[in-house]
């Protein structure tokens, strides 16, 4: 079972708090590497112990060369890129399975509250219900993990602990002959939504959402199962663990001579040092860093097995199948007696009680609760100059003097011509504007701003302009007509039938045309063509 250290990190206090961890064994790195630290110490000695003691002088130049090729492109191998990566993606896989195990307590809830029942029968429909989905889980787990492969390797076993039937397990092994390819842990769960169903039709379960809400619950435990094959059959690409594999060997075994302390002079100096004359201490630290991270790459990349860090697969089996048994049947539609809380006249409590009242913590503020704000200088106001050739509209200096703030809205005037269906601006009401803005009004005009008389106004101008706009409409309409009969008149102009009719009509529709109100626009063309037939003329 994952070591669990949790409690003696949980306060961090003056030189931390994983100093304490540094002497444990179980599942430590020293556990893990020492066999791997040991092979390579004694590879570095022998090394040490042929140069200085087995070597010719004449072969300790070649062995000095060996030795410095090494040491020179040794450090080329990206060897922390490709393992810091591999052991992200590994960590993050281990983590992935561990909460992708499907557990039966949300389902133990819907089966307890849902099926209804206090008989025999009920009974038996709800923990049947629940060992499927534990026998479909233990299966699963048989398939990926040795550990439970070596408790459970048969059928006979699963009948032993009573997740499994004789009856059950004869059609569980019939399905294997007629199906040997596929595994069979699907057959629990197809079991359990029949009884589902089943207890629908009895109406043991009250309503159709109800039993869909069972239903997905069975999918979603489906769904993990089958993730979990998924991860046991897809595992990560081969050829990236061998490169990492690779990598990290090959780089320590180019260390065992790179390190190595040779009696030659260099213009630095580094194959000289004393150090690693008596002991390879960096090497070694090295070898702890890089080794250990694939050492845990090794260990996570399948947790379901029996390293120190893998899953207690055993004890969610037994837990399982407990647990669920307590929910469904021991616990069933009981619950304590009701009774009122200690608060229930206070409606809340205002605080709660500790045990040592030094502990009361305060409650947390927002981070800008206490943030000092500098209060921004007011910058003074500064008139602007009468000769600006702007108005000042924010010189509010004369209000006390009795002048008093005037409305004023734009005004429509227009008249109304025999000859046109429109109405024109008249110039009275430029004279009007320019009057009142100079403060020289006609008799009938009045400076007061009254706004029932602006609301007046307002209220004529837009039936004003719903006039002009239906005026405009009709005359868009009456030269689309004019257009249409025009092309007409030309069609039969060109086949040469009714000649008569033809000029009978174009008189009639020019004492016609000449009897219609005319517009602005329509009154507007026409003294354009005429002046343009005039110059023609001419």
């Amino acid at each position: 079972m994952t070591v669990s250290y949790t409690a003696e990190v949980a306060t961090c206090k003056t030189f931390g708090c994983f100093w304490k961890l540094l002497i444990r064994w179980r599942a430590s790195i020293y556990k893990i590497i020492w066999l791997d630290l040991l092979a390579f110490l004694c590879s570095f000695y022998l090394m040490a112990f042929l140069y200085r003691n087995g070597l010719r002088e004449q072969d300790k130049p070649i062995f000095e060369d060996i030795v410095m090729y090494c040491n020179s492109y040794g450090n080329l191998i990206p060897l922390s890129f490709v393992l810091g990566f591999y052991v992200a993606i590994i960590v993050d896989r281990w983590w992935s399975q561990y909460i992708t195990v499907p557990w039966p307590d949300p389902l133990a809830v819907y089966v307890s509250a849902l099926v209804r029942g206090q008989d025999e029968h009920g009974r038996l429909m709800r923990r049947t219900i629940m060992r499927y989905m534990c026998l479909a889980l233990t299966m699963v787990l048989s398939m990926i993990s040795p550990v439970i492969k070596r408790r459970f390797p048969t059928y006979d076993q699963l009948i032993e602990v009573g997740l499994l039937n004789a009856n059950e397990a004869n059609i569980i092994k019939a399905m294997d002959v007629k199906f040997p390819k596929h595994p069979k842990y699907w057959m629990p769960i197809i079991w359990a939504s029949s009884i589902v169903t089943r207890a629908r039709k009895e109406g043991r379960i009250w309503d159709d959402f109800s039993l869909k809400s069972m239903i997905d619950e069975l999918n979603k435990f489906r769904s993990g199962c089958n993730m979990l094959i998924h991860y046991d059959t897809i595992s990560v690409p081969l050829v990236y663990t061998q490169v990492v594999t690779l990598a990290v060997y090959m780089y320590f075994m180019a260390a065992v001579f790179g390190h190595q302390w040779i009696d030659r002079d260099t213009p630095r100096g580094k194959f000289s040092n004393l150090v690693n004359y008596y002991f390879p201490l960096f090497s070694t630290l090295e070898f702890f860093f890089f080794m250990g991270w694939l050492k845990v790459a090794e260990t996570l990349i399948c947790p379901f097995g029996d390293d120190d860090d893998d899953f207690e697969l055993n004890w969610l089996i037994d837990r399982n199948i407990q647990v669920s048994y307590l929910i469904v049947d021991e616990m069933h539609n009981d619950h304590p007696q009701l009774l009122k809380d200690q608060y229930w006249d206070e409606v809340f409590p205002n605080e709660l009680p500790y045990l040592v009242e030094a502990e009361r913590a305060e409650h947390p503020e927002a981070s800008t609760a206490r943030l000092g704000l500098t209060k921004t200088p007011l910058v003074p106001f500064v008139r602007k100059s009468s000769e600006s050739l702007e108005p000042d509209w924010t010189d509010f200096d004369d209000e006390d003097e009795g002048t008093e703030l005037r409305i004023r809205f734009a005004r429509d005037y227009f008249r109304w011509s025999h000859s046109s269906s429109i109405s024109h601006f008249s110039e009275q009401s430029r004279s009007l504007d320019l009057a009142e803005e100079e403060g020289e009004l006609p008799s009938g005009f009045s400076s007061k701003d009254d706004f029932d008389r602006l609301k007046a106004e307002r209220h004529q101008e837009r039936v004003n302009r719903q006039i002009q706009h239906a005026a405009l409409t009709l005359e868009l309409i009456k030269g689309e007509l004019e257009s249409a009969s025009r092309s007409g008149s030309r069609t039969s102009s060109r086949s040469g039938s009714r000649k008569s009719s033809k000029s009978g009509s174009g008189s009639s529709h020019s004492a016609r045309k000449e009897a219609e109100v005319q517009t602005v626009k329509s009154y507007t063309n026409k003294m354009n063509k005429k002046e343009k037939d005039k110059e023609g003329e001419k």
